[in-house]
């Protein structure tokens, strides 16, 4: 008897620092995600709060550079850009502005005058990966999933200004990093990686966001660089941001945009 008792204390002796150990880590990685959460709180404020999270929709006009390994290709394209949350999307191209494309759930079309067409899959698979990790969704989806986790990752630097660094973990073990200005807490950038059906390597997107006007009541970037694997592969100029547009009870309608083209 006494030799079980020396046996279960012992057992009992070593697995109280192991308790303790697991509790001062719970307690670390749930201060870490409160300090997540925070940075990301203030974000959402910076954005416009309420009025950011209940846009109605959002318009952006400019012009597009392409990049061909970090080289600019010759001449910009002219580009007005229409989101309504969650997945109504419209861009037109082109002074004439007679080259559109929408994405509409899970689908995308193309308009020109030559007629309507479904636009090729890894075209919308791009665009679709994009808004599926856009800061936009991360705060409005997975931030509100109590499975997601938060990461605080300190402070790092995004074109010369210093950034808080957090990442989002859905509960499909996808992730979105965000970093935020320390002194305006508006983003900076957002990574996110995903693999490559055909060649199953890793890719990193990013855009980062710079140039920030009030519209309206609302910061708007008016400069986006966007990246792959940390090369530049476009640079959006905007010259005009509206929020809350009135848009034509057709706006979203592929047929009505056809019948719109072949007018012309």
């Amino acid at each position: 008897m006494r030799r079980v008792l020396a046996v279960a204390l012992a057992v009992v002796v070593l697995a109280v620092p192991q308790a303790v150990r697991t509790q001062a880590s719970d307690d670390v990685a749930a201060q870490n995600a409160k300090k997540a959460r925070a940075t990301l709180d203030a974000m959402v404020q910076a954005l416009g709060g309420a009025a950011w999270l209940n846009m109605q929709n959002q318009m952006r006009q400019g012009h597009i550079a392409a990049f061909f390994h970090g080289q600019p290709d010759m001449g910009t394209t002219d580009f007005w850009e229409f989101h309504s949350w969650p997945d109504h999307d419209r861009i037109e191209f082109s002074k004439h502005r007679d080259v559109l494309q929408f994405y509409l759930g899970r689908e995308g079309w193309e308009v020109t005058y030559r007629g309507k067409k479904a636009l090729p899959k890894d075209i919308v698979d791009d665009f679709l990966r994009r808004r599926d990790h856009s800061i936009e969704t991360a705060v409005k989806v997975w931030l509100k999933d109590p499975k997601t986790i938060l990461i605080y990752e300190g402070q790092h630097v995004v074109e010369r200004h210093l950034a808080d660094q957090v990442t989002l973990i859905s509960a499909q073990n996808e992730a979105i990093t965000i970093l935020t200005d320390k002194q305006t807490h508006l983003p900076l950038r957002r990574n996110f990686q995903w693999r490559d059906p055909e060649f199953k390597d890793k890719n990193t997107d990013g855009e980062e966001y710079d140039d920030y006007h009030m519209v309206n009541g609302l910061p708007a970037p008016f400069s986006i660089t966007r990246f792959k694997n940390d090369e530049v592969i476009r640079q959006y100029y905007i010259d005009r941001v509206e929020f809350n547009r009135a848009l034509p009870a057709d706006f979203w309608d592929v047929d009505a945009a056809d019948r719109r083209i072949k007018k012309k």
